[in-house]
């Protein structure tokens, strides 16, 4: 990596390209610091740290910019959601599956339609925010009143446009910057946490110094030891891919034969990425945030909502099942060994053993059915590893698994990006 960046340094084009995704990056994180009015951070980080793991969740994303009430509070939470609702519609309905199908003219409108959705859910999620934080002693100057109404469409219209704001710096990072906007901005959030992380860190050996309680000692150097671990199983994981073989039949046209190419289709292990993770606990972090809306928390309903917090055992066991059922779920509609097998055939290619038609259908079907059962297992146990070991160790690093697994995977993919690019402008055509 570090030596596809310096390579990528001496390209003159690909420096300015570097440079100007520094530059949105620093824009965003000075955003992530300007205050939004009439709000208490103080009173916002004691809610965050009482709430459970949505607002947590939220906040790793937004790179601490949540839990400070900045203008890029929302940051791409937004987008995201957008992304995978619109993602999951074009499935479900026809007219979105056939725009998805017509090039890049189709992709221009689901982007324009994912860019409105962005507005819609940014609206929702600063009105809901915004009734939360009134429910919050503390958190909002103004309730009542004509100051009160100020305030809520100040923190609501702030909220919203900072949303849209970091939307639009991503854009410009595809456009004119190196890799994905939208995932070097997570990147670039998580990443801003890091200095956070390690001072905790430093705490926990402090306080086990100041109490007497030495096993701190040997904790905080066994979660580096295994972070450090789990970088290098999440690399080779992310990187992993089962090769289906591909031959292609010979064809006579003329004095000139074409095909008889062998080739390959990639399936890789983790195909889904880090959404299974994001689906499960946002649906899990829904009873939490219907338990602190709740006056009374004693009674048995808030009892029962209580055992779906992110300490718990049930919370595991369901985080568990959820993320291997969510990607069984996502690559079902990303892949369909239907169309697979159709295009093998049309373009006269075939997998050597396996007859066309159905047998090709239920070999691929195979092959993928297992492939997504490891995948599903390696993200669901990435996910738990620092649930469990936070209970154990009595540390707060439940949300640590999903952030190096976004980590690792923005990075991997813009080294990739960079290398492409390097490749296309070393590579000798014809004429040279």
């Amino acid at each position: 990596m570090i030596e596809t960046l310096r390579n990528a340094w001496k390209i003159a084009d690909l420096r300015k390209k570097i440079l100007y995704t520094l530059l949105i990056l620093f824009i965003v994180r000075v955003g992530s610091v300007i205050p939004v009015p009439f709000l208490d951070p103080t009173a916002l980080q004691a809610m965050i740290s009482s709430n459970g793991n949505l607002l947590g969740y939220l906040d790793i994303l937004t790179g601490g910019a949540f839990a400070n009430a900045t203008l890029f509070a929302l940051s791409i939470s937004p987008y995201i959601t957008a992304s995978i609702v619109i993602q999951l519609l074009t499935v479900a309905i026809p007219a979105l599956e056939r725009m998805a199908k017509e090039g890049e003219d189709g992709k221009k409108r689901l982007k324009k339609i994912t860019r409105y959705s962005t507005i819609a859910l940014a609206v929702i999620e600063a009105t809901a925010y915004y009734f939360m934080f009134r429910r919050t002693s503390g958190a909002l100057a103004y309730t009542d009143g004509f100051e009160g109404v100020l305030a809520a469409i100040t923190i609501i219209a702030t909220f919203t446009a900072g949303a849209m704001v970091v939307v639009w710096l991503g854009e410009r990072i595809d456009q004119n910057g190196i890799g994905n906007g939208i995932s070097l901005i997570l990147f670039a959030g998580i990443v801003s946490r890091g200095p956070a992380a390690v001072y905790s860190l430093w705490q926990y050996i402090q306080w086990g110094y100041l109490l007497k309680q030495y096993q701190y000692f040997v904790f905080v150097p066994l979660i580096v030891v295994l972070f450090l671990l789990m970088i290098g199983f999440i690399v080779m994981m992310t990187n992993a891919e089962r090769r289906i073989p591909v031959q292609y039949a010979k064809k006579v046209v003329g004095r000139k034969m074409y095909g008889g190419q062998s080739t390959h289709i990639p399936i890789k292990v983790n195909m889904s990425g880090v959404l299974p993770i994001i689906f499960a606990s946002s649906l899990l972090a829904i009873p939490g945030t219907i338990r602190s809306f709740m006056s009374n928390t004693d009674g048995l309903l808030g009892q029962f909502l209580g055992l779906f917090n992110y300490n718990t055992v049930v919370y595991a066991v369901l985080y568990f099942i959820l993320i291997i059922a969510f990607n069984y779920f996502y690559v079902a509609i990303q892949y369909n060994p239907l169309e697979m097998a159709n295009n093998l055939r049309k373009n006269n290619g075939g997998i050597p053993g396996i007859r066309p038609g159905k047998p090709t259908v239920d070999f691929i079907s195979k092959v993928i059915s297992k492939i997504t059962l490891v995948g599903a297992f390696f993200l669901a146990v990435v996910a738990i590893l620092p649930i469990i070991l936070g209970a154990i160790m009595g540390m707060n690093i439940s949300l640590g698994g999903t952030s190096i697994i976004i980590v690792v995977g923005v990075a991997l993919d813009t080294v990739r990006s960079l290398e492409s690019q390097m490749m296309m402008r070393h590579y000798k055509g014809f004429l040279e």
